[in-house]
């Protein structure tokens, strides 16, 4: 009897098919354009027919490696002027996949639902009324049909308007026969002059990206090295999450789940939180102020990690790639005690390095690539002044993954919202202070934030409030042009 034919290899992994904002850092961008859109019911072939006309501008890897390329000899000639770049991505809900009659099983029950339905698991504020389902406090548009996202990034506003003008135009946005309504728009931009690479409470950010084996061919120090299949659907180590669905469609390989989230940080409050509650006796009070600020992140705003300098900031160690992510929680007493960092600090929450992988418990499936901005304009006088919000800002949250229960949702939900979480630890550690979320606002605490007193919990105000948000799947390139776009001679696309 004939022994069964193995599975055929796959190819390695092609540059050119992997749209460019996932891997090796992604666009490259000061600034970036976000654009929500749904297909009308009634032009559905045009839209898939104008796909073929989107496909051309499509950025991929290997653009963002030359883009990457021109920036780095830019520096070194010293030339004092940023390189003109744009990119281009597009993504779609799984409401917008099923609007283009693709109804595949793509193997994630939470992509399957949305993020709408999915936000009262992530414990975003809302109402639950005695009949129907739980409505978040969230911006209307959030609430309607998002079958996808195009998004433009860039070396500036002109640079990006220019671009996604040109988007625009090949949908026809906002004529008549239009295939795309718009429904909600935003752009983000690097913080600017020092505060660049820094999130608006101040902090660097972006600093504990993994790295992607066989594509980060040099990590960093401290850099875990995680399988393709972890980012991108069908490589070595990707699970889909559907009871009996134990592969992908071929259409799938290489593309990712995009989780966005808009999430408003409320700036002059935490500020003012910050000002009230000075950690006392280890350093004078307006530096026991930013103390409880890198307690509460588990880096100084350098980016250099409280692990390493628990009590003073170390502005070369955060600039220093080689060493800001060199450390694992595996000090002595790290295990036990909450001197050098409390266990519910932010990136220890998101990120607990030894505390799981020193029991065994590996993290690889529960890392995701970053990719968000900041948006909005930096905190006025008045909002300084008056401790006080009246601005809209914070960062639109970007994050890709081949399994959004394992990655994305898993942190929120499972980390970042469990006060129990690091596990096995002699106090409880409360609730991550940024992102931590809990139906019961009275009851947003952590330990640990005072060295001195580990087991005295302190109460937290929200800083970081949710104002919408949708699960993506970013195709390939290859599957944009063969499953999505619809050529004008063809009348339908079979499987790849």
């Amino acid at each position: 009897m004939a022994s069964p034919k193995a599975a055929p290899a796959l190819a390695p992994l092609d540059f050119d098919v992997v749209q460019g904002d996932i891997l090796l850092g992604g666009i490259p961008k000061k600034t970036e354009t976000y654009l929500f859109f749904q297909i009308k019911d009634t032009h559905v072939p045009e839209f898939r027919t104008q796909l073929t006309h989107l496909v051309p501008l499509i950025t991929s890897t290997t653009q963002v490696q030359h883009d990457r390329k021109r920036i780095a000899e830019s520096k070194k000639e010293k030339e004092g002027r940023l390189v003109k770049i744009s990119g281009v991505n597009i993504a779609f809900s799984h409401k917008g996949l099923i609007e283009l009659g693709i109804t595949d099983e793509i193997g994630d029950k939470t992509f399957n639902t949305g993020m709408l339905a999915d936000a009262e698991t992530l414990g975003d504020p809302g109402t639950k009324p005695s009949s129907g389902p739980f409505n978040p406090d969230w911006k209307p548009e959030f609430k309607k049909d998002i079958h996808g996202l195009i998004l433009v990034a860039g070396d500036s506003r002109a640079t990006t308007h220019e671009k996604m003008e040109q988007v625009t135009k090949i949908f026809k946005l906002g004529e008549h026969h239009a295939s795309i309504n718009k429904i909600f728009q935003i752009v983000g931009d690097v913080r600017p002059g020092k505060e660049a690479g820094h999130e608006h409470f101040g902090f660097a950010d972006g600093l504990s990206q993994p790295a992607v084996k066989d594509v980060d061919l040099h990590p960093l120090p401290g850099q875990e090295t995680v399988r393709q299949g972890i980012v991108l659907l069908g490589r070595e180590g990707d699970t889909p999450d559907v009871d009996g669905v134990t592969s992908r469609p071929s259409w799938a390989l290489d593309g990712t789940f995009l989780a966005f989230r808009l999430l408003n940080q409320l700036v002059p409050e935490f500020n003012k939180f910050l000002e009230k509650n000075p950690i006392p006796n280890i350093l004078p009070p307006s530096l026991g102020s930013e103390l409880l600020g890198a307690r509460l992140v588990g880096r100084w705003k350098s980016g250099a990690p409280i692990d390493i300098t628990p009590t003073a900031d170390d502005p070369a160690l955060g600039k220093n790639p080689n060493k800001n992510n060199n450390f694992r929680y595996a000090f002595p007493e790290d295990q036990k005690t909450q001197t050098r960092c409390p266990f519910a600090a932010h990136t220890r929450k998101t990120n607990p390095r030894a505390d799981l992988e020193d029991l065994n418990i590996s993290t690889e499936n529960r890392r995701i690539i970053r990719s968000g901005i900041q948006f909005g304009p930096e905190m006025t006088a008045e909002e300084a002044s008056s401790h006080k919000t009246t601005h809209d800002r914070g960062l639109l949250f970007v994050g890709y993954q081949s399994n959004l229960a394992n990655g994305f949702q898993f942190i929120q939900q499972s980390w970042a919202n469990n006060k129990s979480f690091p596990i096995q630890k002699p106090v409880t550690p409360g609730l991550d202070p940024l992102i931590g979320q809990t139906s019961d606002s009275a009851a947003r605490s952590m330990s640990g934030t005072n060295p001195a007193s580990q087991s005295t919990d302190l109460s937290l105000p929200v800083w970081v409030v949710p104002k919408g948000g949708e699960y993506f799947f970013t195709p390939s390139i290859r599957a944009l042009k063969q499953r999505f776009a619809l050529h004008p001679s063809q009348g339908h696309h079979d499987e790849l």
